[in-house]
């Protein structure tokens, strides 16, 4: 039951972004082109995000005392920090993708479909990775993993495992659930930045980077003050407010050649109907 449990875990990250495209597909009409974009771009997203955490963030909140998890103006300042990083390097990536890559993309909907692929692949990749974790902790205990271990990091990923196993049976679905509150969030930070986009004001680029600034903030200071279950409760207000989000700035789908970018509508001038008065009118005048 315990291993079941871990599985579906996964397997439910994987599987939900994809059913939200099924859905989507299917309510809207949009391609699945617009959601492979989203997640190609969040990865693209990573390759500046990781290494500037890793390499100028770190050191930053070494020196705020961000690790010790003390409530305080070290972690508060570092998880806005950490928000404001992830929030400068997706949403500005997310602005880009529609802006040159995406021109065709200028609708609600097909906002959803683009953050259904953005946070779908978040969450994909996550579940692999909770996965190939259960299957290196089944080696682990049947004893298959020791040898590859080099000796003196043996005590350390024990120790790790164990802790793996002895997780609450209840605690071990809360990753699935986390996927479907950050799915509510980054599908309202699309429609925030296609807003951007469709009405050229960056104001609504702003408030997209300060949102995913302020999840991210309240979910790392709360996962080190309250626990992980109080953490996903404050995270679902936020999806909760995402939605409401979402449904607020839906939009009527416009036709085609009414689209901003759209080209303009052939100009057909109308038939003029000549009479033998106008055309008697016309011999005289010359």
């Amino acid at each position: 039951m315990d291993i079941a449990v871990r599985l579906l875990n996964g397997l439910l990250m994987i599987a939900m972004p994809i059913a939200l495209g099924i859905y989507l597909v299917r309510r809207t009409g949009q391609s699945w082109r617009l959601f492979l974009a989203g997640g190609v771009l969040f990865v693209g997203s990573q390759v500046l995000h990781i290494p500037f955490n890793l390499v100028v963030l770190n050191p930053i909140l070494e020196q705020l005392g961000f690790g010790e998890g003390v409530l305080g103006s070290g972690l508060l300042i570092g998880a806005l920090l950490l928000g404001l990083s992830a929030g400068l390097f997706e949403e500005l990536t997310r602005w880009l993708g529609l802006r040159f890559w995406l021109k065709g993309a200028r609708s609600w909907n097909s906002a959803l479909m683009y953050g259904a692929g953005w946070g779908g692949a978040e969450a994909i990749l996550l579940g692999l990775a909770v996965l190939w974790f259960l299957v290196q902790a089944l080696m682990f205990r049947q004893g298959t993993l020791q040898s590859l271990i080099p000796a003196e990091q043996l005590e350390i990923v024990e120790a790790q495992f164990a802790a793996y196993w002895e997780t609450p049976l209840f605690l071990n679905l809360i990753g699935a659930v986390e996927r479907a509150f950050a799915l509510a969030v980054q599908v309202s930070l699309s429609v925030m930045v296609m807003r951007a986009v469709t009405r050229h004001k960056l104001l609504w680029l702003l408030a997209a980077i300060t949102w995913h600034t302020l999840v991210n903030a309240v979910a790392v200071v709360a996962v080190t003050q309250v626990g992980a279950v109080a953490t996903e409760a404050f995270i679902g207000v936020m999806a909760a407010i995402s939605l409401v989000v979402i449904f607020w700035l839906k939009e009527e789908e416009l036709p085609q050649d009414e689209r901003p970018g759209a080209p303009l509508a052939e100009f057909k001038p109308a038939p003029v109907k000549v009479t033998e008065e106008k055309l008697e009118d016309s011999r005289y005048s010359s």
